[in-house]
């Protein structure tokens, strides 16, 4: 009699005759170490096929594996689904043949199609079309429209109201005296016939003619140095209705001003004027315009309302000398632009006069720029006003006088508005604020 086959059971609970069937281990990917091909496509197996090599012959290529040319319809397909541009080690050109959708981009010939055209994406590197830019940055483009201010912002006319304080009574005194004098010795002259006679009336009118034409040419200058002479003035003890000069360093109010020409940021006082220069001969902007003279062609001028800070006490007061208020800055301006006849004209300066409907013909022609910028030291004149527990310095009601300087062989002088002076615009001369 046979052997009895044995029984098991199984997972569900139920016996079945014969032995447990033996389960054959089966390799993992993890169960065996992969070799390290160093990059040898022929050493790796199963990656050597995918690539269509066959392991079995003993003729391998140690370079590159040479790829089959895809079908015509299939390289079109994809040309046209192909996403971006991948690179890695494995790509590039592989046995002579170029691929369409893997490597470095070939470099197309000057014959060829134009460059790349743009898709949105942000690059790091130059394009041929872009040579020399970095990324990220954009080209500066320099604006030279005139700006328009509001009601808050003062623009003024560029000259400053000034002149003699004396009365027209007086001068045309003075002006029938030397007439009479002059007719009486040509008078005597013909008379006496003696040339002597009117030598010595000229003597005598001489130095009246040259005194007047010594305060014409004076005035100005001669104003300036008595406002820098005169004594400054403390805040702290200053009464309502006083007039007073206060130096101190400036701060922009709530409308900062930028010059016209060279952007100049945060300034209380911009200003622009280009100066045409008239020869004998030729034509000019301004028919009233003397020959052989400067004359302004076009100006912008602008102050605005701006804060002060007192050196002597340190109270800051408010500057009104926007909406409006006659203001007389004495400022230096500087050249930054000079044209002359055979001189070429920069871009800018083109575009500049362009912005403001001015012609750019051969002309000679000069761009002078002055500004009181934000931290300058700056003398302000005018009248305190206390309102509301708030300091403030706004123009005199009458215009400001001084009287003869005998040393100097000056007539008396008066100025109109709030009067600003400052001695030099170096940005090394600006305190930071």
């Amino acid at each position: 009699m046979s052997s009895r086959i044995g029984s098991h059971q199984l997972r569900n609970g139920l016996f079945v005759s014969g032995r447990p069937e033996q389960q054959k281990e089966r390799p993992t990917a993890t169960s065996r170490a992969v070799p390290y091909t160093g990059g040898d496509v022929k050493k790796s197996g199963e990656l050597g096929k995918m690539y269509g090599i066959d392991m079995s012959t003993g003729d391998h290529h140690t370079g590159p594996p040479i790829l089959k040319k895809p079908s015509s319809r299939a390289s079109s397909s994809s040309q046209h689904n192909s996403g971006s541009v991948r690179s890695g080690p494995n790509s590039g050109q592989m046995g002579g043949h170029k691929s369409s959708n893997s490597g470095p981009i070939p470099k197309k010939s000057s014959s060829g199609s134009g460059p790349i055209q743009p898709t949105g994406l942000i690059y790091s590197g130059p394009l041929s079309s872009s040579a020399g830019r970095r990324s990220g940055q954009l080209e500066p483009t320099t604006s030279f429209k005139k700006v328009v201010y509001g009601s808050s912002v003062t623009s003024l006319s560029g000259d400053i109201k000034m002149g003699f304080n004396v009365s027209r009574v007086a001068m045309w005194v003075l002006f029938v005296v030397i007439l009479m004098a002059l007719m009486a010795g040509a008078f005597v002259m013909a008379t006496v016939k003696k040339f002597v006679i009117l030598v010595a009336v000229g003597a005598a009118v001489a130095p009246i003619l040259m005194i007047l034409l010594w305060n014409y040419a004076y005035k100005e200058r001669g104003l300036v140095e008595f406002l820098r002479r005169y004594p400054d003035a403390e805040l702290r003890g200053a009464v309502n209705g006083q007039f007073v000069k206060v130096t101190g360093v400036v701060t922009c109010g709530s409308i900062p001003l930028e010059t016209s020409f060279q952007r100049v940021p945060r300034c209380v006082y911009a200003s622009t004027e280009l100066h045409e220069y008239k020869a004998c001969v030729g034509n000019c902007a301004n028919p009233r315009q003397r020959s052989f003279s400067w004359g302004r062609k076009h100006s912008e001028n602008y102050v605005g309302d701006f804060y002060i800070s007192d050196f002597q006490t340190g109270l800051r007061a408010l500057v009104k000398a926007g909406y409006g208020a006659k203001v007389a800055p004495f400022v230096k301006s500087k050249t930054v632009v000079d044209v002359t006849s055979d001189s070429e004209l920069s871009p800018n300066f083109i575009r500049w006069l362009a912005d403001r409907n001015l012609s750019s013909d051969d002309r000679v022609m000069r761009l002078k720029e002055g500004y009181i910028k934000e931290g300058s030291t700056v003398s302000v004149m005018g009248v305190v006003m206390l309102q509301e527990n708030m300091l403030m310095i706004v123009p005199p009601p009458e215009p400001i006088s001084i009287g003869c300087q005998w040393l100097r062989c000056l007539l008396p002088t008066y100025v109109e508005g709030l009067i600003l002076t400052c001695d030099d615009i170096q940005d090394g001369d600006v305190i930071p604020v």
